[in-house]
């Protein structure tokens, strides 16, 4: 038992109790009574809404598997689906039209598109590396990563490949063509650059001297004594850095004596609390606050070995240069950080209110929004939030009424902590169908707050099967994603963000990209994101960033966001057409189909249950490495347990395929130190047993969420040890 110390209803676990104590609540302008007391009236005020929210959603689901068991042999039409649906109040009526009115939010969100990151909060070496990721360096992207072809005679070898050189260059040189093209002539031909008499000029290798055709890209630049070391264009809003030094290795490789050309990448990041971190308690708990108030506070700093040599992280500060007419240009180090809290489903026994759990969304809310008041209020020393917002994202609401408590807890949070109203802008994940089918009246209870919406498949996927869990047998995964009820809410997430006034104030979302070695394949097709109207794409590494923020200079999002606002908005028919299997399946189908899943489950699980480790790269069946968390789980788990109702699969068929597939899993981890098998030996290993129940009982988790299984599990493993 751990220790607590007690305010009034409040059972508090004391290493939390000491965390706001002695370093949340420092120089925070809040008092320790004044914290608490804020807290247990949070509490008091909104705790049973949020219960009958919940028991609201088992009631929604107990409606819809009346509802479509019966429907399951007749048949039904969308006429009459959507009445059924505004019959119980699942689908609510559009209200009168509006607009957003969110203000106070930073350019990184409103008016410059490009990549965000995703990072879990609970690793300071990686978040450090988020934040630190608003430039990256274009050469090493290339160079280092499948962005240049592995065949000979262009192979990464031990020393520098000149001819690998040679492709990182041409792409590169190519690149500024595009982006700030000169008047004649090609950068591959520049052989001295010189800022002149108020111009920037080049001289090609015929002698002629060229500037930009258009000078206006051209922003700014470094000199070292009398020489030029550093030039800063601009396009589409995102800065690019050529660096030049003649007597570095790389920069004198080429004539213009370009030793690397730096791109602004991630503009943002969301430190995640959710998805992919395994946080079972209160010291998990303080981990994560703790890296985020040291972010939030600038000085959060990590030391860790790799390969042999001891490397010490911090913050990066702001870059200088100076402009075309002599001024000082400061841009930003680091990204825009935000913080991905629970969903308002879970709850945390790291305070107990009169002997209860209490909501850990709250806790998440209440705690994080105190560590990120330090940022709003500092008038000296690195800044997150230039415009004084907080910004934090909402993951796993139900319709509109949910997303309304979620501003009135926010609203009573800046009351309790002395902060101007509206100061914590709110990011909605439109992950769940009931937010979906009512996005637009989400939007409108949350207009002062909202600052973005994100789609993303695999949650909403694993909520659409749980949803139509009675209705029938769905599809196999990849032919999930080509039914009609996808395209629409993707398209719909763009249109109706449009629609209410997101363009140059609020962010309009897409998902993650999860294979982070396969840098070409991303380049390939990630265009789309941008090309869809989204003005920000998830990404797995700075690495990625800074190949993805190439298709923000490719795309100019918000001239295609006008455009895409005039098209015919994405019809509520196609997004509640359910994705249902309807031929028959050979056997060579459904043991693939169940194998993949199974394999995925178990790659995820065991490290999250045995190790805490709540994202990373997980071999697949085929060895290919995926960015996965608990949403990867979500719909695999929803999808295996859907087969099993139904009867495409047997429960020894699936135990048969859990055993064989937790040899590979074992083998694909032979060389962790840290890693516990689960063969031959299954009954001992809680990772097992968890990945088992995931599927066997997933079709009475609430809502298909795989959180109440793994936390109980992983709170087993750490009481073992």
């Amino acid at each position: 038992m751990r220790e607590v110390v007690k305010h009034k209803s409040l059972e508090i676990d004391s290493e939390l109790y000491a965390f706001i104590k002695d370093e949340a609540l420092v120089d925070s302008g809040v008092e320790l009574q004044d914290f608490w007391d804020g807290f247990e009236k949070l509490l008091l005020n909104l705790g049973d809404k949020n219960l009958s929210f919940l028991k609201q959603r088992d009631a929604f689901q107990a409606k819809l598997d009346s509802w479509y068991l019966d429907k399951k042999e007749k048949g039904f039409s969308q006429e009459e689906h959507q009445e059924f649906l505004k019959s119980i109040n699942y689908l609510v009526p559009k209200t009168q039209e509006f607009k957003i009115e969110t203000l106070g939010v930073d350019p990184e969100i409103a008016t410059t598109p490009g990549a965000q990151l995703v990072v879990p909060a609970d690793n300071a070496r990686y978040v450090l590396n988020a934040a630190n990721a608003r430039w990256g360096s274009l050469f090493d992207a290339l160079y280092g990563t499948d962005m240049i072809t592995e065949r000979i005679p262009y192979e990464k070898t031990d020393k520098y490949n000149p001819i690998r050189g040679e492709k990182v260059f041409a792409f590169a040189f190519e690149f500024l063509d595009e982006i700030a093209p000169l008047c004649k002539g090609s950068f591959s031909y520049v052989v001295k650059s010189e800022f002149t008499q108020g111009r920037l000029l080049f001289t090609l290798d015929s002698g002629e001297q060229v500037g930009l055709k258009d000078e206006s890209a051209f922003v700014g630049y470094t000199k070292v004594e009398d020489t030029l070391a550093s030039i800063l264009l601009k396009h589409n809003g995102l800065h690019v850095e050529i660096k030049l030094d003649r007597e570095d290795f790389i920069g004198s490789k080429n004539t213009m004596g370009v030793k690397d050309v730096v791109i602004e990448a991630a503009l943002s990041a969301i430190a995640d609390c959710e998805d992919s971190v395994a946080c079972v308690d209160a010291q998990d708990k303080v981990n994560i606050y703790r890296n985020w108030l040291g972010l939030m506070r600038g000085d959060l700093e990590s030391t860790f070995e790799s390969k042999g040599k001891t490397i010490h992280r911090k913050l990066n500060s702001d870059r200088v240069f100076l402009s075309p007419s002599g001024d000082t240009v400061s841009l930003k180090g680091r990204v825009l950080l935000l913080i991905r809290n629970v969903g308002m489903h879970m709850y945390s026994d790291a305070i107990k209110q009169d002997g209860k759990e209490i909501p850990e969304g709250f806790l998440d809310a209440y705690v994080t929004t105190l560590c990120a008041s330090h940022d709003v209020k500092k008038t000296k020393g690195l800044r997150n939030s230039t415009q004084g917002s907080i910004y934090i994202v909402k993951p796993k609401c139900h319709g509109r009424d949910e997303i309304a408590l979620m501003c009135e807890m926010f609203t009573h949070i800046e009351e309790s902590l002395n902060l101007p109203l509206y100061t914590v802008k709110m990011g909605i994940m439109d992950e769940e169908r009931r937010t979906t089918a009512n996005l637009q009246e989400c939007i409108k209870v949350a207009k002062n707050r909202v600052f973005f919406i994100n789609t993303g498949f695999l949650d909403r996927t694993g909520d659409e099967i749980h949803s139509l869990m009675e209705l029938g047998a769905v599809l196999p995964k990849e032919e999930i994603k080509q039914e009609p009820w996808l395209k629409g809410y993707e398209n719909q997430n763009v249109d109706v963000g449009l629609h209410v006034g997101f363009s140059g104030v609020a962010q309009v979302g897409k998902g993650m990209w999860t294979m982070p070695d396969l840098m070409d394949a991303m380049y390939k097709t990630k265009l789309a994101h941008p090309l869809s109207g989204a003005n920000t794409a998830w990404v797995p590494s700075p690495t990625a960033a800074t190949i993805h923020a190439l298709h923000y200079h490719k795309a100019d999002v918000l001239a295609l966001q006008k455009e895409i606002a005039q098209r015919q908005m994405a019809k509520l028919d196609d997004i509640l057409t359910p994705p249902l299997l309807k031929r028959e399946l050979s056997h060579e189908e459904i043991t693939k189909e169940i194998e993949n899943n199974i394999q995925s489950i178990l790659g995820y699980v065991v490290r999250w249950v045995d190790q805490g480790i709540g994202c990373s790269k997980v071999p697949d069946i085929n060895d290919v490495e995926l960015m996965e968390d608990r949403a990867t789980l979500r719909i695999s788990s929803q999808h295996l347990a859907n087969w099993l109702h139904h009867g495409v699969v047997s429960k020894d068929e699936v135990m048969e395929t859990f055993k064989k597939m937790a040899v590979v899993v074992d083998k694909q981890n032979a060389r962790d130190i840290n890693y516990k098998n689960m063969a031959p030996d299954f009954e001992k290993s809680i990772a097992f047993a968890a990945a088992c129940d995931l599927v066997f009982e997933g079709r009475n988790q609430p809502n298909g969420y795989t959180e109440f299984i793994l936390h109980k599990r992983r709170r087993e493993v750490k009481v073992q040890r």
